[in-house]
């Protein structure tokens, strides 16, 4: 079949494959671009891109905390250029937003267009900066996090944002630097859950099947029974390593998991959950 150009170069965004690569994957996959993403995981290309920024573009991430750090919320705000991105007006709407959303305990993206800004609502005042900067402008992502204590953490450049929330927290010394700790590894590290319990049955089944697919398409393939009871526990485990937050290595001590360095602070002291975003710059 025809594919569409734009989608082979969106698809060499997400993957950093070559372009025919990415052709023939989006030929076989009959135009779906994710599932030309998994075809070329099967044939064992190095995807580039992670998952949680694929559709990231040009922006801000901005934060805001409650006093007692009990709630907090998280803001992506996006634009077409870098320019833009660091425009002053453009840096405080996206804050004033964040923080309007936090005074009012909204919890979903639909709602931040009435809320109350500057005489007039978000929707106004967005439209407003949009007519004034001559550009596309828009709320991109959005989360509000409540926890025991939340932390917070934006990168010095704000193309990356974390809130973690901790809890038995009681008890713990210091538990502000503990919770920027954990933030900065979750900005740094990306990973996709707190805990095994959090991923989902079908994302594990794509992994043994991504896997054992690969493993029998080799020049050489091991006995399936080799790959299935070995190879691909093997993988998953890794993945559990790699994309779960408690199970990853400690950046500040890598012989301790993230959960072995909480729990050498206070027994018991855990993730309750986070929220990551990131834009480009």
């Amino acid at each position: 079949m025809a594919i569409n150009v734009q989608d082979i170069k969106q698809l060499r965004e997400l993957t950093g494959c070559g372009m025919m690569d990415c052709k023939k994957a989006l030929q076989e996959a009959e135009g779906n671009v994710e599932k030309a993403v998994d075809i070329l995981r099967k044939k064992g290309e190095k995807i580039s891109a992670k998952r949680a920024e694929r559709n990231a573009v040009f922006g801000q991430v901005f934060a805001a905390i409650n006093d007692s750090k009990t709630e907090a919320t998280l803001l992506t705000l996006n634009c077409e250029t870098d320019f833009v991105a660091k425009n002053q007006e453009f840096s405080e709407f996206g804050q004033s937003v964040c923080q309007k959303a936090l005074e009012t305990q909204t919890s979903n993206i639909e709602d931040l267009g009435a809320l109350p800004i500057a005489n007039i609502n978000v929707e106004k005042a967005l439209l407003d900066l949009i007519s004034k900067i001559g550009e596309k402008i828009e709320i991109g992502s959005f989360q509000r996090l409540e926890g025991e204590a939340i932390a917070t953490y934006i990168h010095s450049d704000k193309t990356v944002g974390v809130l973690v929330a901790l809890k038995n927290i009681a008890g713990a010394a210091d538990i502000d630097a503990t919770g920027k700790d954990i933030a900065m590894q979750i900005a740094a590290m990306s990973p996709g859950y707190v805990d095994e319990d959090r991923v989902p049955q079908s994302v594990i089944d794509k992994e043994k099947e991504i896997i054992l697919e690969k493993e029998m398409s080799a020049a050489k393939p091991k006995p399936q029974a080799i790959i299935e009871q070995r190879i691909v526990p093997g993988a998953i485990k890794k993945f559990y390593e790699e994309q779960t937050l408690l199970k990853q290595k400690f950046i500040k001590d890598n012989v301790k998991t993230v959960q072995e360095h909480l729990s050498s602070i206070q027994k018991g002291l855990t993730v309750s959950d986070f929220a990551r975003f990131a834009v480009k710059r």
